[in-house]
């Protein structure tokens, strides 16, 4: 579906220190340095699958989501997304795609979301039948029977980032990119944005590449991510397998009864603490090593000696594991 190869991209930009001399002087001569906002990038992204693109600030990740929707033009390398480049066929390119940029509105900010509806409806040249029967399915996905009569800017944030995605999908694209879709939504938005795209693309195979520093959303959403640092890609793997490698360790609480003393623990486990409250069942923290122990032969140890009565699992969060890598790649 998606082929990116060797891609690289360099922009310029004016450098001067502060004050007038300094002004007057750049005036007759600009002083330029050169950003590699990409830098021989390679990846390969298959039909209907969900990734998560994440990288700190000035990584590169908007200038790859821009040359991939055709926006930029790359210095070299090429892109191929469903046998298409999108900087040369950019007219055949858009009418699979959809983008949303989650800083940036395509909708008309005067006018009610049903007449921006209609508007891109022509513009991608959108069959009647096929754009009443999209309209109203994503209408009913995602709760717009109230806001299509609001003009755009009567809207509130969340309302209008649903408005955006649904603009975006009018025309059926087989690729969904969303850069920051939730930015700036309150709790409720960002699960109903969260359940849509999770919908949208179990019912229709949509592929989808999700930019965000919302590490919820990359977890809620994506089963494998590319770390992208100062223009490189830097490590392209599952979800699972990066909790494992970076962050073995679990956190299990158990709820139990029996002799506590005599309790044996396997390899790389140990007795955290007991959070016992008067008597009664007895609740334990343990902290546990996967990489040496996997949890289910700790719970099978356990229920051996113990009568089990409730269990819970914790890893380390998305954002802490998104920060060992930056601190590993020093990004």
């Amino acid at each position: 579906m998606i082929q990116v190869q060797n891609l690289s991209k360099t922009f310029y930009v004016a450098r001067r220190e502060a004050g007038l001399k300094q002004a007057f002087h750049a005036f007759f001569r600009r002083e330029r340095e050169a950003v590699h906002a990409l830098h021989d990038i390679s990846f390969t992204i298959g039909e209907g699958e969900m990734v998560g693109y994440i990288g700190p600030n000035g990584a590169g990740k908007s200038s790859t989501i821009k040359v991939m929707s055709g926006i930029l033009t790359p210095d070299s390398g090429s892109c191929l997304i469903d046998g298409l480049t999108p900087w040369k066929d950019r007219k055949a390119h858009v009418r699979q795609i959809g983008v949303v940029f989650g800083q940036r509105s395509q909708l008309w900010w005067d006018v009610p979301v049903i007449d921006s509806f209609e508007l891109l409806r022509d513009i991608y040249r959108v069959p009647e039948d096929v754009y009443r029967k999209n309209l109203t399915e994503l209408t009913e996905m995602l709760s717009l029977q109230q806001i299509l009569k609001t003009p755009t800017r009567q809207l509130s944030l969340g309302q209008r980032m649903r408005c955006e995605i649904a603009a975006s999908l009018l025309h059926q694209p087989k690729v969904l990119f969303l850069d920051e879709p939730t930015i700036g939504l309150d709790a409720a938005s960002k699960l109903a944005v969260r359940d849509f795209v999770r919908q949208l693309n179990r019912e229709h195979g949509t592929t989808v590449i999700l930019t965000t520093h919302d590490m919820q959303d990359i977890e809620a959403l994506t089963s494998r991510i590319i770390l992208i640092g100062k223009g490189q890609i830097l490590l392209d793997g599952s979800m699972d397998t990066l909790k494992q490698e970076l962050s073995p360790m679990r956190t299990v609480t158990a709820a139990c009864q029996g002799d506590i003393a005599a309790l044996q623990l396997p390899e790389g486990v140990t007795l955290g603490a007991d959070n016992t409250q008067g008597e009664g069942l007895r609740h334990l923290t343990f902290s546990v090593d996967t990489g040496i122990t996997p949890v289910p032969a700790l719970i099978a140890k356990l229920s051996e000696q113990v009568s089990l009565f409730d269990l819970s699992v914790q890893s380390v969060s998305m954002d802490e594991l998104v920060l060992s890598l930056y601190r590993k790649y020093r990004i």
